[in-house]
């Protein structure tokens, strides 16, 4: 149980630290910091394990280590066999993360890990514990902060980048706008960036605003989903520097087509170098027998990077997609 003494004692040690320190430009592992230049090739957005059972029944009591390992193993043993050396896992606390898990991961299949800070509010807030969601956004940066402070958790293990979650509204509801808020004053304060689960929606702007009103900078938004809007929006948002994630791509040939056309339509602006790549795939989950149907982390590298040399992507262009992009989006970032 969460107490108001919890937040008030936090809050008042965040706003006392002095930031990322020696961390700055480095990116932030399940096994520590490392540079921009270790991170290699890297799939941006995606999944070990998701718990969908909701925040007041999920825990670790919910999988055995051991069964997701046997499960994934071999998905992510062809991740590191196809060249990537980098997989940043976007489930976030109360949504089955699991930074132990990654941890063992990453020693037995020599990939780097990144995982998160932040509260998942999409799906009408059902995996945000009621008593988070009566905090203020002070209150819920400075559970995000004291993560990347001091480790999550007991593991010691640090959250290398914020994942929030909002709802495809059109507006972003109150609380909603809190964990904006949060997330730019948690970014202010560690230098990580912020992945939002937008999706297709006009919100993304408002979320703009909001990070401009709080003093962060628009280059820290990581639009995630964006892969179904419209061209027009991509541009608009490149435009005020944000980060445009075409990031969960699978099996299908016309979101496949649609989405080379808006990868070149943003290369054609000059904007090669605001978009992130990946697949939203994996999906080991508790609720489903065995895990379910895990989904394979191949298509990029089977399907959309072929395409795109297709269209007269060259291979530089696909560095830039695939190794320089998401080290300029997740470096940490000294902002006080």
């Amino acid at each position: 149980m969460f107490s108001r003494f919890f937040f008030m004692s936090f809050w008042s040690l965040a706003c006392s630290w002095n930031g990322v320190s020696n961390e700055t430009g480095k990116v932030m592992t399940v096994a520590g910091p490392i540079s921009v230049d270790e991170l290699g090739k890297t799939l941006a957005h995606e999944h070990v394990l998701v718990d969908f059972v909701g925040a007041e029944e999920t825990g670790y009591h919910r999988w055995g280590r051991n069964e997701v390992i046997q499960k994934t193993l071999p998905y992510l043993i062809e991740v590191k066999e196809m060249g990537y050396d980098s997989l940043f896992e976007c489930t976030p606390a109360y949504l089955g993360r699991d930074p132990v898990l990654l941890s063992i991961l990453s020693d037995l299949t020599g990939i780097n890990f990144i995982t998160n800070t932040g509260f998942y509010g999409a799906r009408e807030n059902q995996f945000i514990p009621e008593m988070i969601q009566s905090a203020t956004s002070g209150e819920l940066a400075s559970i995000w902060i004291r993560e990347f402070q001091f480790g999550i958790e007991k593991s010691g293990i640090k959250p290398g980048f914020l994942k929030i979650g909002v709802d495809r509204d059109e507006r972003l509801s109150d609380f909603h706008r809190k964990l904006v808020r949060a997330a730019a004053r948690t970014h202010l304060a560690t230098g990580m960036a912020i992945a939002c689960h937008t999706g297709p929606t006009e919100a993304v702007f408002e979320i703009g605003e909001i990070l401009a009103e709080e003093g962060a900078p628009l280059e820290a938004l990581i639009w995630v989903h964006a892969t179904r809007d419209i061209s027009d929006n991509h541009l608009r948002a490149a435009r005020l520097g944000m980060w445009i994630s075409i990031d969960n791509l699978r099996e299908n040939a016309q979101l496949l087509r649609s989405n080379v056309e808006r990868i070149k339509n943003l290369k054609k602006a000059g904007f090669l170098d605001r978009i992130l790549v990946s697949q939203d795939a994996g999906w080991y989950r508790p609720l489903e027998k065995d895990g379910g149907n895990f989904a394979p982390y191949r298509f990029v590298e089977s399907n959309l990077i072929p395409e795109l040399l297709r269209n007269g992507f060259s291979e530089k262009d696909i560095n830039q997609l695939m190794i320089h992009n998401p080290g300029q989006a997740f470096a940490l970032r000294a902002r006080n």
